[in-house]
């Protein structure tokens, strides 16, 4: 395990920090390997109930390491051959993390003290929440290296901004707040610099006491709703609704509401 990536499991939560601090975070193909492997072992571990993605230092990742990129420019231009298929296969199965950030049966949340951008940010888009310093620096940054962007951005942002705003965002690569991505709904909420890490572990926690099974439900229906027609839905909603009632989750939450106690959910 490289130390690009600290992973660390602690009472259902799993976080997971990218760690240059000296590089703003910016992705490798080293971490990145790293995040799709933990991102992979915690859809299926049942001790992970919520997936916590940080980075280490100020930031959160600056994105992709351009000097890397500069580096394979030159040596494209310089005559070396490289084939297009085999690096757009390569960078299409490094951005699977992206999908399971958004698709694993548990909750995500993105936790961004400091810059964001480029694929940083698709990856904190990804996931099912955001959280973020007032004073982060976000920006979609692809345009200012003349790239078209990765990582599932262009699929989110509209998604969370709608279709114009996120157009504006990708075509200007405008560098915003955090407090601003919260205005216009990027973030769920922005917090002063010194709460951020108590915010971020009272929603970790608060997200890990969810019924883990019903949650997965919830995000295939809700991940659905932007594709699928209302029937198609409404089916997908019946049968979700039927097994999660047929979970221990459910029955004992029942047996609560009618004692009058707070239900405890164990994930089955």
């Amino acid at each position: 395990m490289t130390d690009q990536l600290l992973v660390e499991l602690q009472s259902g939560i799993l976080k997971l920090t990218m760690n240059r601090p000296e590089a703003r975070n910016a992705m490798t193909g080293e971490m990145m390997a790293a995040l799709h492997e933990a991102a992979v072992d915690a859809a299926a571990n049942p001790e992970v109930r919520c997936l916590v993605l940080t980075g280490a230092g100020s930031a959160f990742c600056a994105g992709g390491d351009v000097k890397g990129q500069a580096a394979n420019a030159k040596a494209r231009s310089s005559g070396q051959t490289f084939s297009v298929e085999n690096r757009v296969y390569g960078l299409r199965q490094a951005m699977e993390t992206a999908r399971l950030l958004s698709e694993m049966p548990k909750p995500t949340l993105a936790v961004i003290p400091g810059a964001a951008a480029g694929a940083g940010l698709s990856l904190a888009l990804a996931c099912d929440m955001r959280i973020a310093a007032e004073k982060a620096k976000i920006t979609t940054a692809f345009s200012k290296v003349g790239a078209s962007g990765d990582y599932g951005g262009s699929y989110f942002l509209p998604r969370l901004v709608g279709a114009a705003k996120a157009r504006e965002l990708y075509f200007t690569a405008d560098v915003i707040t955090g407090a601003e991505a919260a205005r216009i709904g990027m973030v769920n909420y922005a917090f002063e610099g010194d709460d951020l890490e108590a915010e971020a572990t009272m929603w970790a926690e608060k997200l890990a006491a969810l019924p883990t099974v019903a949650v997965g439900y919830m995000k295939k229906n809700l991940n659905a709703a932007g594709e699928a027609s209302l029937s198609q839905v409404l089916d997908m909603e019946a049968e979700h609704m039927v097994r999660s009632m047929m979970t221990e989750d459910h029955a004992n939450a029942a047996a609560a509401f009618v004692a009058k106690k707070a239900p405890v959910f164990e994930g089955r």
